[in-house]
């Protein structure tokens, strides 16, 4: 068997270490162009554009890296949820936090006037599920925008379910309006739902959505429109620590509560039963609204969320229940209050 020259060896090898270099080359521009094409048709159907091409070239960036994270991630054949594409997918995981956001805790003094009420436990057994979007004590999902008014949102979406629960009519209240007028927090810098309960009991009432509308913009508080009351509440009371007594208040009504909303998982949930990772402290405040088992017999929390239909399950998530955490999955169980709109 003849062997080939030295020369000739060399010059076979450099064909097939190009032949490579260039194979990859292809497939690297093919991944980078269909990136691209998906950035661009991302861009379309979210409306989104930018004020120069600098702009473009740094977020087209973010949003191929965050599509190859979800991408691998769901390839994952462990995982009881799925991630995608939305309306966040340009912004970094710390962009979209500081954005969309906003369970801060007061700093001011405390109001002495006004503390939480006991939690009313309920009496026998608790049901296997229950709904409250089903049953018509929620509202269609809203969107908090890029203001940090998610504890109005959640506040509201409470008192809109307890109203609807002792009344039979579902209003649309205002998050505007405790943007504006609850002193306690920092409209769209953050605050917290027990805040604007306060608020509330102390302004005999809030204003509907069309008296108040919202602005996604801190503003000036209209004490005119701030007067013409949709609906009231007495009291308000914080549930204790822990899943179980979360789950007794949610059989009652939907519940508010603080959640860890810290993470890129979090960020592109697209649908499924969420136990991802997420850690650090509460950041969000969202509303729990039922809860259930699915059909492989996960237990989950639904919650509904103000950041549009196009996030999540058309604005909801499930999160997994009963993992063994005191907390809950991102401290879903740590931080829960509900308004009470009798004696």
């Amino acid at each position: 068997m003849a062997f080939p020259a030295k020369s000739e060896f060399i010059i076979f090898l450099a064909l097939i270490l190009s032949t490579w270099a260039w194979h990859a080359m292809s497939v690297r521009t093919l991944h980078e162009s269909t990136s691209a094409e998906q950035h661009e048709q991302w861009m379309a159907q979210y409306g989104r554009t930018y004020k120069d091409p600098e702009e473009k070239v740094k977020r087209q960036a973010i949003f191929e890296e965050n599509l190859r994270f979800i991408e691998d991630s769901n390839a994952s054949r462990n995982r009881t949820f799925k991630m995608g594409l939305n309306q966040f997918s340009d912004l970094t995981n710390e962009e979209f936090i500081r954005s969309h956001t906003g369970y801060l805790p007061s700093k001011k003094p405390k109001s002495p006037k006004l503390t939480p009420s006991s939690h009313r436990h309920l009496a026998g057994d608790v049901p296997d599920s229950i709904d409250w979007v089903k049953k018509g004590a929620v509202n269609l999902i809203k969107d908090q925008g890029q203001c940090g008014s998610c504890w109005a949102f959640s506040a509201v979406a409470a008192v809109e379910g307890i109203s609807q629960i002792t009344s039979g009519k579902l209003p649309v209240l205002s998050e505007q309006q405790l943007i504006d007028c609850d002193t306690e927090s920092y409209g769209c810098d953050g605050g917290l739902p027990d805040n604007a309960f306060k608020y509330i009991i102390q302004n005999q009432g809030i204003a509907s959505e069309d008296t108040y509308a919202y602005q996604e913009k801190d503003g000036t508080c209209n004490r005119r429109k701030a007067a013409q009351h949709a609906a009231q509440i007495k009291h308000f009371a914080d549930v204790p620590p822990g899943e179980d007594e979360l789950l007794k208040a949610v059989v009652q009504q939907p519940v508010s509560v603080g959640i860890i909303s810290s993470g890129q998982e979090f960020q592109s949930y697209s649908s499924g039963i969420f136990n991802g990772d997420c850690s650090g402290e509460l950041d969000h405040a969202v509303v729990v609204v039922g809860y259930g088992t699915s059909e492989d017999g996960i237990k989950f929390w639904k919650i509904r969320n103000s950041w549009g239909e196009t996030w999540g399950e058309r604005g909801y998530m499930r999160i997994q229940r009963g993992n063994g955490s005191s907390k809950g999955i991102c401290g879903l169980a740590s931080q829960a209050s509900y308004p009470i709109a009798r004696e």
